[in-house]
């Protein structure tokens, strides 16, 4: 059944109220939908600080923002590789250095379809060190100031989730045997969503005041593929962008501005496209498969990640 929540037309920016006074803090914003999520809040008069890896990239972001909201735009820049955790720790300690507020950490960044395997230099492999262990450090060191600020994690997952092993690989995380492009990602992108599920059964049973969302952006024209992908998968999905299975980057942003912004949300949900295989359509919550929030695992993946990273959480 589809989601009416917000009618036939789905959650639209529209029903944005002034985000004046309100900071949002976006990972891989300076491009595809990230960018597109921070127009739209700045259109909202919100604060956006983007953690970005490239500064060239960023720069030219900035200028972009700048010549459409104004050379006052509150909108800045933090270099960040989610593919380094020291580079994340840094990258966290600026920003708790420059924000007196995180109304909400939109965990936006992903690297995709990575062809041969390769190894962040921490060790892990590309796609789970960067989606998940990066964004895993990142949310736990700003954690204390978005709940003083009573703010929210957002998660931006993958339909991608489905594919692949549906559960998380514990003899093997880093594909060091029959690594394969699609289950890689799609375990990184699980993991995103057991984390996001798990936090929300820590924060609840602490009694933080922090709500934490997954959404995803359905099939968007953005350059996630074009950046990491094969030669043969960015081809399909060039052929794909033409088509009705594509939509904007813009329309992609959607469900994390509204899973960032929005009152009434369900926290163990999927939220994203509710057309034709979740790809395009109306913003509203789609379906969620049940292994995505495995308790078993979801925790063994909790304790495996805090070993990892050598990063613990407090609450």
């Amino acid at each position: 059944m589809p989601d009416t929540t917000f009618g036939p037309q789905g959650w639209t920016p529209d029903r944005l109220g002034d985000l004046n006074g309100k900071t949002f803090v976006i990972t891989g914003a300076n491009a595809g939908t990230g960018f597109q999520a921070a127009r739209i809040l700045l259109s909202k008069g919100g604060r956006v600080v983007m953690l970005n890896r490239s500064a060239e990239k960023s720069a030219a972001a900035l200028t972009s923002l700048k010549q459409e909201f104004g050379a006052d735009a509150p909108v800045q820049f933090i270099r960040m590789d989610l593919a380094n955790l020291s580079s994340v720790r840094a990258a966290a300690t600026e920003l708790l250095a420059t924000v007196d507020r995180i109304d909400a950490l939109m965990c936006n960044a992903a690297i995709a379809q990575v062809p041969r395997r390769e190894l962040t230099v921490d060790g892990f492999e590309s796609q789970l060190g960067t989606n998940h262990y990066g964004h895993f450090v990142l949310a736990g060191m700003l954690f204390d100031l978005i709940e003083a600020s009573a703010g929210r994690i957002v998660v931006v997952a993958s339909l991608g989730y489905r594919m692949g092993l549906r559960t998380i690989r514990f003899d093997d995380m880093q594909w060091e045997a029959g690594y394969s492009a699609n289950p890689a990602y799609s375990q990184s992108k699980l993991a995103q969503m057991m984390f996001a599920y798990e936090l929300q059964d820590r924060v609840k049973a602490s009694g933080k005041a922090v709500e934490v969302y997954v959404c995803h952006p359905g099939s968007s024209a953005t350059s996630l593929i074009t950046t990491s992908g094969s030669r043969l998968t960015k081809i399909i999905f060039g052929l794909m962008s033409k088509t009705p299975l594509v939509q904007t980057a813009e329309q992609g942003a959607y469900p994390e501005v509204m899973c960032a912004t929005e009152g009434g949300l369900e926290q163990r949900a999927l939220y994203g496209p509710t057309g034709r295989m979740g790809f395009t359509g109306p913003v509203g919550r789609g379906n969620l498969e049940d292994y995505a929030y495995d308790k078993p695992v979801m925790e063994q993946l909790w304790a495996r990640t805090e070993q990892d990273t050598g990063y613990t959480w407090s609450f």
